[in-house]
């Protein structure tokens, strides 16, 4: 099935690596000009693109935020698309709520949670005025269940995400804004790197996975890209869960 956005603008934040990137590299060749958010800069092809915007910036910086999307849309006159694949995950940090240092969990939020209503707010405005949208967020599949060896932040920060995501996509349905979200299973992205280190790791997770084997960041881009186009038009305020099969276990 062969995917046309021609004329078509989007965002996508994270995009400077993992399935931030692998989306951006789907949607270029689908017709698709681009505004790249992400605090790293890309390789540098896509700095010479002319399809592409890149623009270094923290977003959870709304001021900042703010004057970038409003000079995209000014210059474009539309933002039919929102990627947000921007997601922090410490491992060495992150852990019980009843031990974390609750500076870490109110960052966690922020980078996770704060900063999709901030694009939020600051997109679906535009959105409503072409009366045409589709947002998709990634959340984990972490956000379902508990955990012995918890990264508490993260997995509620994610589960705070789905919510958010289905209230959007009620609120703005009549303006034909869809938005919807995806739940990760374990993804080789650089948020991974640890895999790098302990290959071993890696191995014994694949196993424990129906498919046996990891994720790839563009099984992620593939389900982005279906749930944006027009063959996805029907789909909004639900989250799809692309895992290998890891959840559907007993």
């Amino acid at each position: 099935m062969k995917l046309n956005f021609k004329g078509k603008f989007a965002i996508v934040t994270g995009a400077s690596g993992g399935m931030g990137l692998e989306t951006v590299n789907k949607l270029l060749p689908a017709g698709v000009k681009v505004l790249m958010l992400d605090i790293k800069n890309p390789p540098k092809k896509y700095l010479q693109n002319k399809k592409i915007d890149f623009v270094k910036i923290d977003v959870t910086n709304f001021v900042e935020l703010k004057k970038v999307i409003d000079n995209y849309y000014n210059k474009n006159k539309s933002i039919d698309y929102l990627i947000n694949t921007t997601g922090v995950l410490w491992f060495d940090k992150d852990v019980s709520a009843t031990n974390i240092n609750f500076n870490i969990w109110d960052k966690v939020f922020e980078i996770n949670l704060k900063s999709m209503a901030y694009l939020a707010k600051l997109v679906i405005p535009k959105m409503k005025k072409n009366k045409f949208g589709s947002m998709v967020h990634i959340s984990s599949v972490d956000a379902l269940s508990g955990d012995d060896k918890p990264q508490d932040a993260y997995g509620s920060s994610k589960a705070a995400m789905i919510r958010l995501s289905k209230s959007l996509a009620i609120q703005f349905a009549s303006y034909n804004i869809r938005s919807n979200i995806i739940l990760p299973g374990p993804v080789e992205t650089p948020m991974q790197d640890r895999w790098k280190k302990n290959p071993q790791l890696k191995k014994q997770l694949a196993k424990l996975i129906p498919l046996q084997r990891i994720g790839k960041p563009r099984d992620i881009a593939n389900t982005i890209l279906f749930l944006l186009s027009e063959e996805g038009n029907y789909i909004t305020g639900t989250e799809i869960t692309v895992d290998g099969g890891i959840t559907a276990k007993p």
